[in-house]
C-alpha cells in the first residue's frame, strides 16, 4: 500500500528550484510544512487462550475392558467416553485393553501408556492371571506396582474387581477375590468392588463362552464403572485448581 504523503513528498522534491513558488496541487503537503505522522494501526484484538485439552483416561485391562466378540464401539470404555460429556465430564478415553493380557503383561505396557500424561489409570487386570493358576501373591505384586508407577507418574487410579468362578477351590477362590480390597485399601485406591456384577453367571448378558459380556452387557460393565469414575474425575479436577 502506498501512503498518500510520501508520494507528494516525492513530488516536491523532484520540482524545479526555480519553480518552488508554484503553487502545490490540492491535497499535497506543501514543502517545508511539518509532516502529519500516518495514524498508528490499532491493537489487534487478543485472541482466546486455546482451550485446555480433556483429561487422558487410560483403561489399562484385558479382553473385557478390549470388548472381546464385538466392535470397538460397544465396549464399556467407549460408553463411557460416550456419556461422560452429558455428566459434565470432559474426558479423552484410551482404551489399552488386550485381550489375553495379565498383570504382568500390564506392568511391562504400562510405561508407554503413562507417556500419555493420563490424568487418571483403570486398572482391570488379573482375570487372565488366574485362568493360568498364577500364584495370588504374584498378582497382588503386580498390580501393587501399576499402581505405584500410575501415581509416580502424576496419575490417579481406579482398581477394578476381579472374580473368578467357585471351581477354582475354595482357597484359590478366596485369596484371589481378597487381593483387590486389600490392595485398594492398603494402597488407598478407590475400588469398583466387582467389574462383572450384575453380569458374571447371567446367560443372556454373555457371549457363547460364558465369559465375554454382549452389547447389553457391556452397557452394564459401563454402569458399574461410571459412578466411581466420575468421582475420581471430579477428584482429579478439584486437584487440578
Amino acid at each position: 500500500m502506498v501512503i498518500p504523503w510520501l508520494v507528494a513528498a516525492g513530488a516536491c522534491q523532484r520540482t524545479e528550484r526555480g519553480a518552488a513558488t508554484a503553487a502545490a496541487p490540492p491535497g499535497a503537503t506543501p514543502a517545508g510544512a511539518p509532516r502529519t505522522a500516518a495514524p498508528s494501526p490499532l491493537p489487534a484484538a487478543a485472541s482466546p487462550l486455546p482451550a485446555a485439552p480433556a483429561p487422558a483416561v487410560v483403561f489399562l485391562g484385558d479382553s473385557l475392558t478390549a470388548g472381546m466378540g464385538l466392535p470397538a464401539d460397544q465396549a464399556y470404555p467407549a460408553l463411557l467416553a460416550r456419556e461422560l460429556p452429558g455428566d459434565g465430564f470432559a474426558a479423552r478415553v484410551i482404551n489399552a485393553g488386550v485381550s489375553g493380557d495379565t498383570s504382568a503383561g500390564g506392568l511391562r505396557r504400562l510405561r508407554w501408556l503413562l507417556a500419555q500424561h493420563p490424568a487418571v489409570v483403570v486398572v482391570g487386570l488379573g482375570g487372565n492371571d488366574a485362568m493360568r493358576g498364577q500364584p495370588p501373591a504374584e498378582i497382588e505384586r503386580n498390580l501393587r506396582e501399576i499402581v505405584t508407577q500410575a501415581r509416580q507418574a502424576g496419575a490417579q487410579v481406579l482398581l477394578l474387581g476381579m472374580q473368578i468362578p467357585s471351581n477354582y477351590g475354595p482357597d484359590y477362590t478366596g485369596a484371589f477375590a481378597a487381593i483387590y480390597p486389600r490392595v485398594a485399601r492398603e494402597l488407598h485406591v478407590p475400588l469398583v468392588p466387582f467389574l462383572l456384577a450384575g453380569v458374571g453367571g447371567v446367560a443372556e448378558l454373555n457371549q457363547a463362552d460364558g465369559i465375554h459380556p454382549t452389547a447389553a452387557g457391556q452397557v452394564k460393565v459401563a454402569a458399574n464403572v461410571k459412578p466411581y469414575l466420575e468421582e475420581v474425575l471430579r477428584q482429579s479436577r478439584r486437584a487440578g485448581g
